[in-house]
């Protein structure tokens, strides 16, 4: 049987997307964190401190080099037989806020040589995406600056966490690009736009007018309800395979109105809703305020 007490988190991801952001945010929640340990040290850490009294441990592992990244691979199938239950972190971000972080530092890309940055990070980002592929928990780091990100991490990894499963609703606009870390996408341009509504288009919908106006579509509501019970259904399944963090992505032309009003729906149905598994969710809103 896993001992389901104690957690490793194995930490990674993009150059530049954050992760001594997210290590120092772990420390602070009361995790012990291991920074940069060789990958092939990883299960012999593990091994090491089971008789340690650490419920929570995290090892930020660089995966830069090919032979860190084949090390990784062959660690990470080791712990997957071993009794340590263990989540694997991925931090990602987009080319442009990688680019534009890189440039405000004046720092080179590790894998860019004397190519340009955008070079280094196509290489990375290429040799990083089996490993993406497999992570439990992916967090986008693109429009999240160091108190948000810190924040987000607080969200998904407190101490006391929910035997559950923890569910981030994000609303998102399509024009603003799709969130690179969504389990579950929902689109929402299905529903009359409050944008073409004057006294409603400078609201949000976190307002209850333009709530009220979207709830007010014939099948919005039943709609919610369905979508809420079959989340609960599937919730069953995620805990089972031992995903315990979940993003739904809610969808709308600009992020504001529509996707704002079933996000917030969303999560405070899920939250209340007797399904077989403990749901705690919460909405994020991603575009709200930048038109």
């Amino acid at each position: 049987m896993k001992d389901n007490a104690r957690e490793v988190l194995i930490l990674t991801g993009m150059s530049g997307a954050g992760r001594s952001t997210v290590a120092h945010a772990l420390e602070d929640l009361g995790w012990y964190v291991v920074d940069n340990l060789p990958a092939s040290l990883l299960p012999a850490l593990v091994e090491a401190t089971k008789t340690a009294e650490l419920s929570s441990m995290a090892v930020v592992v660089d995966v830069r080099s090919g032979r860190f990244f084949d090390d990784l691979n062959n660690s990470l199938s080791q712990l997957d037989v071993s009794e340590i239950h263990h989540r694997l972190l991925f931090l990602d971000s987009t080319d442009q806020a990688l680019v534009q972080r890189f440039e405000s530092t004046r720092r080179p890309h590790p894998l860019q040589g004397s190519d340009r940055i955008l070079d280094g990070i196509s290489r990375e980002r290429t040799r990083l995406e089996d490993l993406r592929s497999r992570a439990d928990v992916v967090i986008d780091t693109s429009n999240l600056n160091v108190h948000q990100l810190e924040k987000r991490v607080g969200e998904i990894f407190a101490a006391g966490q929910t035997s559950g499963v923890r569910v981030n609703v994000l609303s998102f606009g399509y024009k603003y690009g799709m969130p690179v870390d969504a389990d579950l996408v929902l689109d929402c341009r299905f529903i009359p736009n409050p944008h073409w509504v004057p006294e409603l288009r400078p609201l949000t919908g976190l307002t209850d007018e333009v709530s009220a106006y979207v709830f007010a579509t014939p099948g919005v509501d039943k709609f919610v309800d369905d979508y809420v019970a079959l989340f609960s259904e599937m919730s069953e399944g995620y805990l089972r395979e031992g995903k315990k963090y979940v993003t739904i992505a809610i969808g709308c032309t600009g992020g504001k109105h529509r996707s704002v009003a079933i996000a917030r729906e969303i999560a405070q149905r899920l939250n209340s809703f007797p399904g077989p598994v403990d749901l705690d969710a919460y909405a994020v809103h991603r575009d709200v305020g930048r038109e």
